[in-house]
């Protein structure tokens, strides 16, 4: 029997039929999953009354007996702190390391500002007074925690309660996460208004997309910057999901048209694909105010949920999950690499996901007023920071129109008199256009509204300009070129009701340069300027806690942090040789920190007594990355030919860098190379030693700027004029008692206003005679290099700082290639400038007279000043009054 083989048997599906008789489906047809439905909380200003109205007294007795309330004292604070350790985290007292101080510190304040969070909620609500919503791509928030410590006023209290659990709060702090979400000045530019909306008690959401790995993380192998991802939300105390709060948003798909029973054309988007859009909210605090407004952000979702069974069942494993990680791909990544086709689509698809989901909440919260839809513009401001947003007038319009029924002129009406643009670029190529077969597939509807408001808007223009037929193929929003692009920025100003740029220099360059026919056809009364700012709690208080506190014993307290203006009460302290002993000392502990910071993450050791000239910011060309590091390989070629004894004369400098390349610009990633290689060989040539040291900073973010700008003697701004819309980090290195190296570009011209020009080294031709130039580079006759230029190309050609075929493109683009950001013409001025700043630096009584002047007359450059021009001149909304008995001490 043992040796008989057993029958193979074939399995049997059923016993009670043949497998021939099986056919057909076992599930309903067509579907595979459960459809999404949306869903929403909240209620508008007249339900929430009638609900509080509708709760027993006794309820609500026993619900206030015991609602929760934040810590208040020392004791409270370390109540919380043990209690999320415990019960939040698992944890105890044998294995609470820093990352767990962090984690239940941040609960601790979270908690408190939850509280403040609903409580604003609540007030903004049953006041029903207008709301600003900003739109940005980009919000380069910082760490949190030390600034929630700092807004409630409790940091010294957290200080003495983690000292007292065993924890220094510096190393705590330490281990938090940038938010990986933003990039540049223009995410930190958002940052600093939502902090200001809040500090000045205006009620005002942001709206962003939540990045599951920002940008990237910068790491530097071999003097390369290679992108790998940010997992920054491994532990987030800061956000809230709002699995409640949910968008179905449609892309690809065809319209129908259809005639309704009133006899009117209507449009249906149909069919396409859909994703879900999840709300993240981050608290955003006020400064010394109960305050605390709401950052809301869009991670994306397949709208079908995460897994689909039957295609798991029938053996197809990769498509079951290929719905979810198509749709997680647009809340992935900022700025994905649109090199490609498909990059493009992304970020396209990127930009309508976060502004559908955005109007989609911002309408809803409207109707609950039950207003009538002529109020809209009464009730909501909606700011674009940038040309990204812009689809967002699109879609109101179709949501007023295809959804709501209203008529085409009301809709639009409403839509402009909702939006607002900001300008960020006076860089003709980098105003945003997408091709319309791109917004053809994607967003078929879309289309169609935007050549119907090019038609229209087309159609006025002829009737007020008849005749000139080059007119309006220079205004028309469809470019007719091949294939056809729509201009983004086009589409802004037609569908806002005002256009802002971010300096007096770039308002005046964007009216009379790349906007100018815009101009003519609304009047200058659409275009205005707001010059940006900063917010002095980041940017002073918190980056430099030692210069706030020697500012507040001079003004007579912190109310320079919500006015900035009384810094002007410095000035009369600016010969008292105890402060100014006092200034310098500070300086100088803010450049150890840095020494030892670059020490430890690079292995460079530098002297905190030389000068540390910095430039940290986006790589761009424009921005002139390429001239610094040229204008080091001068300063070590002057110092190699010098005998040891002049040498012993010269001045010390650390040349520190830093900032991203976008992972698809070339000559930006070759700049970061030759950093570094130049880098490599003058920081190892010991007859240079202390004299020069040229340190690359990886991975720069908010953290780091807070770090390094407080360290500064220079700071370098020095783009090509009338490129740089306004740049901020120069009000931050000033504010911080830093000089600046700079070009008539940008803020730069408005910070000499008020400091005067003693006190800032300007360099360089002015923006009105750029165009020339560029002009005689392109036709005219092949203008001579630069010698001392020239001199520094030879070395490099030489190969004395590597292969001098990885640097060829970065010479060639000046040397053969028209020089288009004026790098040669520039040079002679640069470095003689540079001469300058040392000789102004080895007078150091003279130099310290220079900073606390500048600091002291820092007071225009708040972002609280910026917020109140944007209320009054373009939103038209007020402040909330907050009650007395509300005020934080």
């Amino acid at each position: 029997m043992s040796s008989q083989k057993l029958v193979s048997r074939e399995r049997r599906p059923s016993v009670g039929a043949p497998i021939v008789d099986i056919q057909g489906s076992v599930g309903p047809a067509g579907i595979s999953r459960p459809k999404h439905k949306r869903t929403f909380t909240g209620f508008g200003a007249g339900e929430i009354k009638h609900v509080e109205a509708s709760i027993p007294e006794p309820l609500r007795n026993t619900w206030r007996k015991h609602q929760t309330s934040g810590f208040k004292d020392k004791d409270g604070f370390e109540r919380e702190v043990v209690r999320h350790v415990e019960t939040t985290l698992a944890r105890s007292l044998y294995n609470c390391d820093e990352a767990a101080a962090y984690s239940a510190t941040a609960l601790a304040f979270r908690d408190r500002l939850i509280l403040e969070w609903n409580r604003t909620q609540q007030r903004q609500t049953f006041v029903d007074s207008k709301r600003v919503y900003y739109l940005s791509l980009e919000f380069l928030m910082g760490r949190a925690l030390d600034n929630a410590m700092l807004n409630v006023g409790q940091k010294e209290l957290a200080k003495v309660g983690l000292s007292e659990l065993g924890f220094r709060i510096e190393d705590v702090i330490q281990q938090e996460h940038d938010a990986a979400l933003g990039n540049g000045g223009l995410g930190r530019l958002a940052a600093c208004f939502l902090d200001s909306l809040a500090s000045l008690n205006y009620p005002a959401w942001g709206y962003g997309l939540r990045y599951r790995y920002g940008i990237f993380k910068q790491e530097i192998i071999d003097g390369y910057q290679v992108e790998v991802p940010d997992y920054w939300l491994d532990f987030n105390p800061w956000e809230f999901p709002r699995h409640d709060v949910t968008v179905d948003i449609q892309f690809y798909g065809s319209v129908e048209k259809k005639t309704n029973d009133a006899g009117r054309t209507v449009c249906h988007w149909e069919g396409g694909e859909t994703v879900k859009a999840v709300a993240y909210d981050m608290p955003i605090p006020g400064h010394a105010t109960p305050t605390t407004n709401n950052l809301r952000l869009w991670s994306s979702k397949a709208a079908s949920g995460e897994f689909d069974f039957q295609k798991f069942n029938s053996g197809d494993y990769e498509s079951s999950v290929a719905d979810q990680q198509r749709a997680e791909t647009i809340s992935a990544v900022l700025y994905p690499n649109d090199n490609l086709d498909r990059g493009k689509e992304l970020r396209l698809k990127q930009q309508y996901f976060w502004v559908a989901a955005s109007l989609y909440d911002i309408v809803r919260r409207f109707k609950k007023t039950k207003r009538p839809w002529n109020e809209f513009p009464e009730q909501v401001a909606i700011q674009l920071n940038d040309t990204h947003p812009t689809l967002a007038i699109v879609e109101l319009q179709r949501i007023l129109v295809d959804l709501e029924g209203l008529e085409w002129d009301e809709a639009w009406n409403i839509v402009v008199n909702t939006f607002g643009y900001t300008n960020h670029t006076v860089l003709p190529e980098a105003l945003e256009k997408w091709s319309v077969p791109l917004v053809q597939h994607l967003l078929p509807r879309h289309l169609q509204i935007i050549y119907d408001i090019n038609l229209f808007f087309l159609q006025k223009v002829e009737r007020k300009f008849p005749g000139d037929v080059q007119l309006l193929r220079d205004v028309s929003i469809i470019e007719e070129s091949q294939p056809k692009m729509v201009r983004m920025a086009y589409l802004a100003i037609v569908g806002s009701h005002k256009v802002n740029g971010v300096a007096e220099l770039h308002s005046e360059l964007i009216q009379a340069t790349i906007f100018k026919d815009f101009v003519r056809i609304f009047g200058p009364d659409k275009f205005t300027n707001v010059t940006n700012g900063i917010t002095p709690r980041r940017w002073l208080h918190q980056a430099n806690p030692r210069l706030s506190e020697l500012i507040a014993s001079k003004t007579g307290g912190y109310g320079f942090l919500k006015d900035l203006t009384q810094l002007n009460q410095l000035e009369l302290h600016v010969n008292d040789k105890q402060f100014r002993k006092e200034w310098a000392e500070i300086k100088y502990a803010n450049k150890v920190r840095l020494a030892k910071h670059i020490t430890a993450t690079t292995g460079i050791t530098v002297n905190p007594t030389a000068l540390f000239d910095v430039q940290v910011k986006r790589i761009h060309e424009y921005k002139r990355q390429q001239m610094n590091i040229f204008g080091a390989i001068h300063r070590y070629l002057t110092l190699k030919a010098m005998s040891p004894e002049e040498r012993q004369k010269q001045l010390p400098r650390v040349s520190i860098f830093g900032g991203k390349a976008a992972p698809g610009y070339w000559m930006a990633k070759q700049i970061i190379h030759l950093i570094n290689s130049v880098g490599a060989v003058i920081n190892n040539d010991k007859d240079i030693g202390d004299l020069l040291k040229v340190v690359f900073v990886e991975d720069y973010n908010v953290s780091k700027a807070e770090m390094i700008i407080p360290a500064s003697d220079i700071s370098e701004h020095i783009s090509t004029a009338g490129t740089e819309a306004s740049g901020t980090s120069n009000m931050k290195f000033v504010l911080n008692g830093g000089l600046i190296i700079g070009t008539c570009d940008g803020a730069n011209i408005e910070i000499t206003r008020e400091i005067d020009e003693p006190n800032i080294f300007l360099f360089g031709h002015l923006s009105e005679e750029v165009e020339p130039l560029r002009h005689a580079h392109r036709y005219g006759a092949a203008s001579p290099l630069d010698p001392d230029l020239a001199r520094v190309f030879e070395e490099i050609e030489k190969g004395t700082f590597g292969n001098p075929q990885d640097f060829a493109g970065m010479i060639s683009a000046v040397r053969d290639h028209g020089d288009y950001y004026l790098v040669s013409d520039d040079f002679s001025s640069y470095i003689a400038t540079h001469d300058a700043v040392d000789e102004a630096y080895r007078d150091q009584e003279g130099w310290i007279t220079k900073c606390i002047t500048s600091v002291s007359r820092m007071g225009f450059f708040s972002s609280d000043r910026c917020i109140n021009e944007y209320a009054e001149g373009i939103w038209n909304v007020e402040p909330l009054k907050v009650g007395e008995h509300a005020e934080r001490a």
